[in-house]
């Protein structure tokens, strides 16, 4: 006969139901909040614009049929790549949300991104609410 001697540990599941786990969860510190999803969708645009460029992805159809996402949303998604590098950016680094609904969203920037001179973007930047 083997005896194997383990510490054990339990968790809680779903309903109340104890689960037995060998090893212990790991405490991990999280940052209250969360990133907004606009920001999301901005690194999302930037790496399926990076995948077309170095031809991983073939266009807009095929990155559509791959995410099951229609082709009319992903042009919208990507339409995002169109605005000024330091809008980008500041949408990239926006502050992260600690409750409630985010302040900016993608439908807001549609307005912003439809214009190609980068200036009228910014003074349109500018001027969205973001409290």
């Amino acid at each position: 006969m083997i005896t194997v001697k383990t510490k054990v540990f339990f968790n809680r599941a779903a309903h109340g139901r104890k689960t037995i786990d060998t090893k212990p969860a790991a405490r991990v510190a999280v940052d209250p909040g969360r990133v907004p999803r606009i920001s999301r969708l901005m690194a999302l645009a930037i790496h399926f614009d990076e995948m077309i460029r170095a031809g991983k992805i073939a266009n807009i159809s095929e990155i559509a049929r791959l995410t099951h996402v229609t082709q009319p949303r992903i042009t919208q998604l990507m339409n995002l790549c169109h605005l000024a590098p330091d809008i980008q950016e500041e949408i990239l680094f926006l502050p992260l949300v600690m409750s409630g609904r985010d302040l900016i969203h993608e439908h807001m920037l549609r307005d912003v991104a439809c214009v190609m001179d980068w200036m009228e973007q910014r003074r349109r930047w500018g001027s969205l609410p973001r409290r």
